[in-house]
């Protein structure tokens, strides 16, 4: 086992991350050269995919923030990506000190390795966990979560899925796993989720979207595409979308400054968040 994890890791190394390459794009200090430069790259393909970022983590911290004020003090991450700033344990507790629990799940050894170091340097090992495993465990992830004792699924719980889904390739069918993870959920519960979504209308986007498409299929550890709107709403099927709606990242309950704050579909990122009532 030991051996598998130094491969992996080894492997993770050389190759581009996806989840590396946000965190350089937030200013973070947890990616490598090859990373960087793909980012890069990327960036003079399309140069708001920087801002996209910062929008997107943005409506992290407001998702998390209103999932408190509903009374949740529970929260499952999956695809958190490697830690930055605002993580939803650090937003949680500013809401609501020492009442949250939290925990992060990625498939990538170094996501998960660093975010083993934060948790032991800022939060509470009582009340936030990070797990090494993968979206399409279904219910051996699900079984995970609840052996760290820190989910009671008789009370709500926020799942997060933040800019996750857009590297699932329809294929991969990741509406059939949502809904499993989304069944696990007791009434009362809450789906925050973001995805790519260009506005069809916008032929210039969507020509650089393909091209950074392509080139996540062609170099990252996950291809990356965008889905219409109607995809992207098909994710909530079955919950009750709260005010005010399936939106553009910004236009989902403002505050504070956004980077796309004066034209919102140049954000390139739809975000919601659903009941299960």
């Amino acid at each position: 086992m030991a051996a598998d994890n130094t491969d992996r890791l080894a492997d993770s190394v050389n190759k581009v991350s996806v989840g590396r390459v946000y965190d350089y794009l937030l200013g973070g200090v947890h990616n490598y050269a090859v990373d960087q430069a793909f980012a890069e790259e990327q960036l003079r393909i399309l140069p708001d995919i920087r801002d996209f970022a910062r929008s997107n983590r943005a409506f992290l911290g407001r998702a998390v923030r209103f999932a408190v004020s509903e009374g949740v003090r529970q929260f499952v991450d999956i695809g958190s990506g490697l830690p930055t700033q605002g993580n939803v344990h650090e937003v949680a507790d500013e809401v609501a000190p020492g009442q949250c629990r939290v925990v992060y799940i990625d498939n990538e050894p170094i996501a998960q390795a660093h975010a083993e170091i934060l948790l032991e340097q800022t939060a509470d090992p009582q009340r936030h966990r990070a797990l090494d495993a993968d979206f399409f465990d279904g219910a051996l992830l699900w079984q995970r979560v609840l052996d760290t004792g820190l989910i009671d699924t008789s009370e709500p719980v926020c799942l997060l899925a933040v800019a996750l889904l857009h590297f699932m390739p329809p294929q991969t069918q990741p509406q059939q796993m949502l809904s499993f993870y989304v069944g696990k959920l007791p009434k009362g519960s809450l789906l925050a989720l973001s995805h790519i979504h260009v506005d069809p209308e916008d032929a210039e986007t969507l020509a650089a979207s393909e091209k950074v498409s392509a080139s996540y299929r062609a170099k990252a550890n996950n291809p990356a595409m965008p889905r219409s709107r109607e995809d992207i709403a098909a994710f909530f099927d079955g919950l009750e979308l709260v005010d005010p709606g399936l939106v553009w990242l910004p236009e989902w309950r403002p505050a504070g400054q956004d980077p796309f704050g004066k034209d919102p579909r140049r954000s390139r990122g739809l975000a919601g968040v659903g009941r299960k009532v």
